[in-house]
């Protein structure tokens, strides 16, 4: 009889997890099973247990920002060893063979599986990941969690935003992206601008507690016109303000896999030669880049630790926008 665990998992969206005793998961070809030490809690979980991501594969295990140790090599794997730590992000799978994988262009793979989406992921005690998708983690677990994901991102949206060149960044929504990103631009010689829900001082003097040179409310009008702004917040009508912050030739990057209707705008938004651009997953080459990187400046997270059973409290906060920093689930 095969050994169990504890899991949280979804059995229909817009209802609550529920903490269940299931079959400890084997590690088929190619795949690693991971005793997960700590599994950071995303806005995009929210999605998908929300249902706003209608695509998930019930019942789900949620949770795709995952640091834990190998324990077991499938058939086929030789790296990474047992004890290793590894980290697990968003996109668990590709083919490999389509014309974007072909391309380097992973992150678009049309057959492409997600941790915590459709493939169970790290709201449990061991979790099972494809071996090209487990990254070497060398920092604490629980630290560390967040980069999988939070991290990730939001270096693809600086790099598509114009990474290096940049010198005046706005950040809109100011949570567990946004406080790792502002890391990075300051080291690069960044000036960052946050912009929060109107009224939010809590996450406004977060924001310049971490350096923003400006904080205020997403409809005010920062003191110095940006060349890029990245909207981490799933709000459509940021969009337009954003562009409307934007300089001659700016570029404002949606952050997130979902968010709401973006409304109607003038054409003399986005007229200039202003790009509105989206970011979808990451690539291997991302977390390869950006993981070295996060431990050499370093990146500093800020977590807030919840037992694996409290994970729909976890949600919650979040929801709600209790948290600084990220909710990080450790079982």
């Amino acid at each position: 009889m095969r050994e169990t665990m504890w899991a949280m998992r979804l059995h229909e969206t817009g209802r609550p997890l529920r903490r269940e005793r299931v079959p400890r998961p084997v590690p088929g070809p190619g795949e690693l099973l991971i005793r997960v030490e700590a599994c950071a809690v995303c806005r995009t979980d929210l999605h998908v247990v929300d249902g706003e991501l209608t695509e998930a594969r019930l019942p789900l295990i949620p949770g795709h920002e995952i640091v834990g140790e190998v324990v077991t090599l499938g058939p086929g794997v030789t790296t990474p060893a047992p004890g290793s730590r590894v980290g697990v992000p968003w996109l668990g799978w590709t083919c490999g063979e389509c014309t974007e994988c072909r391309a380097g262009r992973e992150n678009l793979c049309r057959r492409a599986q997600f941790t915590g989406y459709t493939r169970d992921g790290g709201y449990a005690e061991y979790c099972v990941a494809d071996a090209r998708y487990g990254f070497p983690v060398a920092g604490p677990a629980q630290a560390s969690s967040p980069l999988l994901c939070a991290g990730l991102i939001g270096y693809r949206g600086w790099r598509l935003a114009g990474g290096e060149a940049l010198r005046h960044l706005g950040l809109y929504g100011f949570g567990a992206a946004a406080h790792l990103l502002i890391q990075l631009a300051r080291v690069r010689g960044q000036h960052c601008y946050a912009f929060t829900r109107p009224g939010d001082r809590k996450a406004q003097a977060f924001a310049r507690r971490l350096g923003a040179r400006w904080a205020g409310d997403s409809g005010q009008a920062p003191p110095q016109a940006l060349d890029a702004a990245i909207i981490f917040a799933p709000v459509g009508e940021l969009v337009p303000e954003a562009l409307a912050r934007v300089r001659p030739g700016g570029v404002v990057v949606c952050g997130g896999i979902h968010m709401s209707e973006i409304p109607a705008f003038p054409y003399r938004l986005l007229w200039e030669e202003r790009l509105v651009r989206s970011v979808a997953n990451l690539t291997r080459a991302d977390g390869e880049a950006f993981l070295p990187l996060a431990a050499q400046i370093p990146i500093q997270t800020e977590t807030h630790a919840y037992p694996l059973a409290d994970a729909n409290r976890a949600l919650d906060d979040l929801r709600a926008g209790r948290l600084e920093g990220a909710a990080v689930l450790i079982p």
